[in-house]
């Protein structure tokens, strides 16, 4: 007769004769996958109970700032590291080849015709604010002067920091006055001219210059004939300064036709070389804002230029 090895009886709290010892709990606990432990991080399959450890305060390291910021409903880009030979703030710019500007809409200059501070949302493909921009001028010279106003444009951060200044003087913009053209500064910090942007004179053609802090130029804006499209982008080529190769592009982009028909708040897209300088980044971004008032803000009588030639 064989013999039938003797079998254990079950612990307490375990289940009938199918259970594999190691691989069951009692019952009322929770069940984990095997060798796992719920609640330690990497802990793995490690066949002993991982406990958590404390660190001293004084060996601590600061969680890194690399999450969007979230301020009244707003998504902020994550804060870059400060980089050596940057200037601050304009350490968002290194990351990116490309931001949309978007001008917020000014219910009391819908319903009014009063011409207000234009604002400006600078933001990153994701949707994430990079800059805010506001302009900064008085009540007369907004009505009086119109879109040829002269203004003071302030690009804060996301910690409230003003990093980039654009002063744009009361200057012609005709082809008629060639001595008088526009011109605007960037200023990074405020007060430190890092570039300017100049208008050239064409007869048919919006030309601008980029030029840096020394004025030497560095790059050519071109526009179309007619700054004026129905159902379509307005594209300002940016080019080499022999204008063989395309290196970036200002767009005026198409936000529909009740937008564009009822009010002069514009959407602007900018692609410039990840890898250009970022004040020359920053000098294009007054570019684009020159662009603006230059071609796609409304007069007095809701009338838009469209060429060089008014």
């Amino acid at each position: 007769m064989a013999m039938q090895a003797h079998k254990p009886d079950l612990a307490p709290g375990f289940s009938d004769i199918n259970h594999v010892p190691g691989y069951q709990v009692p019952y009322g606990y929770p069940q984990h996958a095997p060798g796992t432990y719920q609640g330690v991080a990497g802990a793995g399959s490690y066949g002993f109970q991982v406990q958590p450890m404390r660190v001293p305060s004084e060996l601590a390291v600061p969680p890194i700032q690399n999450q969007p910021i979230v301020k009244e409903g707003t998504i902020w880009m994550p804060i870059p590291p400060p980089l050596p030979n940057c200037p601050p703030g304009l350490q968002y710019l290194t990351q990116i080849d490309q931001i949309l500007v978007h001008q917020q809409i000014e219910l009391l200059e819908i319903l009014t015709g009063f011409e207000t501070n234009n604002k400006y949302e600078i933001k990153n493909t994701l949707g994430q604010r990079v800059y805010f921009a506001a302009e900064d001028n008085d009540c007369c010279t907004r009505n009086c002067c119109g879109p040829s106003r002269p203004f003071t444009i302030r690009i804060i951060d996301n910690l409230g920091h003003e990093v980039i200044t654009l002063q744009r003087p009361l200057r012609c913009s005709s082809c008629c006055f060639p001595c008088c053209l526009q011109e605007m500064e960037v200023q990074v910090p405020p007060g430190t001219p890092v570039g300017y942007v100049v208008q050239n004179w064409h007869a048919c053609l919006p030309k601008f210059t980029i030029q840096d802090e020394k004025r030497m130029d560095i790059l050519k804006i071109t526009g179309p004939c007619v700054a004026c499209s129905c159902c379509d982008d307005v594209n300002f080529e940016v080019k080499s300064l022999d204008e063989t190769a395309t290196v970036g592009r200002i767009s005026k982009q198409w936000t529909g036709f009740l937008k564009e028909a009822f009010t002069d708040a514009d959407n602007f897209g900018i692609k410039f070389p990840m890898d250009l300088d970022v004040k020359m980044k920053a000098v294009m971004i007054g570019a684009c804002f020159l662009i603006d008032f230059m071609f796609f803000e409304h007069a007095g009588d809701n009338q838009q230029r469209v060429g060089v030639w008014q």
